[in-house]
């Protein structure tokens, strides 16, 4: 239970549609927050309180009530290019896209190694106001691979994961190490899977494609070999393994064969990686360069079978802002990534659940329900007495992608110009709202 607090405003979320897969909840009804906690829901009826301040009464009908979003995989660039994103920004752009927390990737300037980085960024985020933000702690000192972060300090500060995000950890022996030293603190380590020798160099995926465009590609390999030796590790250490951002048809078969081993494996998938192909490059366009790129139609099409069945846990974002300057480059030595904070719930909805491929409550257990299970984190579910982190939606409403509107400070996407279907018409964190549209 989430203890109240009596200062936080009372809301009435009246006539939506509620759904939560955490309690199996899916009906027409009301939700009434409290304190800062979900205190009841259902057809409430008339809700008064003697000698108390009422209920703001907000009409949400044709509107779906979830638990608040969690992003699990995103980077804020605070510190170091705080002209890029800051915690501040990416926080309110986070709400913005339904999100109420966040997982911010350790790859800052300085890394996030550290208990006081992890504090620093914790700080950061209580003074923004927005977004929940949870520090995610290096694996290595400065992600150098070479020697371990002091994990149980970092977690003492609030950290809810360790990763090298944006570099693979090459050593087997080390990942094993940090597989067995974050087992005793009980958090997962997520791993960027990529093998830097079959991927130096490359700006696309390999094929046909990269070929015609005269680029130097990435083989789907790359990321597999990593991922089934990552697998293996977490075998054979029983530490609990979470794979970030997959991209391959390959990697969707070497999950289910660990799944299916009783291996502690997880894993994630990104909208774009659901939505988008080695097309999207045709026209050397930078705003779809990412690590890992984009596949091809048969990737797509088995990670979308992915989240239905279950293989793939969580749809994370991977938003990485960068500069406008920085993406002008030639299309080889441009960054890698893209912002998706706030179109991620719209491409969700306009590929998978428009498209036919899975249904809300499933999506909401995605982005929702899994990820605040797997990485332990408060949220995630509309039962009573728990923290009301809500986000409220219109998964039909259409709305064309303006990066130059986006809360963010990043404007590197994809999606620009493109018509999406779902906006989110409110986000509230601990009963207090943060976005209303």
């Amino acid at each position: 239970m989430t203890p109240r607090n009596d200062a936080a405003p009372s809301i009435l979320l009246r006539g939506g549609r509620l759904i939560d897969p955490s309690q199996g909840l899916d009906e027409t009804g009301d939700l009434l927050i409290t304190g800062g906690v979900v205190e009841a829901h259902g057809r409430l009826g008339e809700v008064r309180r003697d000698g108390a301040a009422q209920p703001e009464i907000v009409d949400v009908r044709g509107r779906v009530v979830s638990p608040g979003f969690i992003d699990v995989h995103c980077h804020l660039r605070e510190p170091g290019r705080e002209e890029v994103e800051t915690i501040a920004t990416g926080s309110r752009a986070a709400a913005v896209g339904g999100f109420t927390a966040v997982c911010a990737m350790p790859n800052t300037d300085p890394v996030t190694d550290n208990q006081a980085a992890v504090g620093f960024i914790i700080r950061q985020a209580q003074r923004a106001g927005g977004a929940k933000v949870y520090p995610i702690g290096a694996i290595s000192m400065g992600q150098q691979g070479q020697t371990l972060a002091e994990f149980g300090e970092m977690v003492g500060a609030g950290a809810v994961a360790v990763s090298d995000d944006g570099r693979p950890v090459a050593s087997a022996q080390l990942m094993r190490t940090a597989l067995e030293y974050a087992r005793t603190f009980g958090i997962p380590v997520a791993d960027h899977c990529e093998d830097p020798t079959l991927a130096l160099g490359g700006a696309m995926n390999e094929g046909v494609m990269s070929a015609r465009l005269g680029l130097r590609g990435i083989p789907a390999e790359a990321e597999e070999i990593m991922a089934i030796r990552d697998i293996l590790l977490a075998r054979l250490t029983g530490g609990h393994i979470h794979l970030c951002h997959m991209s391959t048809k390959g990697s969707v078969e070497l999950i289910r064969w660990g799944k299916e081993r009783g291996i502690n494996v997880t894993a994630e998938v990104c909208p774009h990686h659901l939505s988008l192909t080695e097309a999207a490059v045709e026209g050397y366009d930078t705003n779809a360069k990412m690590n890992p790129p984009l596949r091809t139609a048969a990737d797509v099409a088995a990670l979308q079978e992915a989240v239905k069945d279950g293989t793939i846990d969580v749809i994370a974002t991977d938003h990485a802002p960068h500069h406008y300057d920085e993406k002008e480059r030639e299309f080889a030595d441009a960054p890698n990534g893209i912002v998706g904070l706030e179109t991620a719930l719209a491409v969700n909805l306009t590929w998978l659940v428009h498209g036919g491929s899975i249904g809300l409550p499933l999506l909401i257990e995605r982005m929702s329900c899994a990820p605040a299970r797997l990485f332990h984190l408060p949220g995630g579910t509309l039962r009573a007495g728990s923290p009301a982190d809500v986000t409220v939606f219109d998964p039909d409403a259409s709305w064309t992608v303006d990066p130059a509107k986006f809360r963010s400070k990043g404007r590197n996407s994809p999606y620009a110009g493109q018509t999406l279907r779902g906006t989110v018409a409110m986000t509230l964190v601990d009963g207090r709202v943060i976005h209303r549209a």
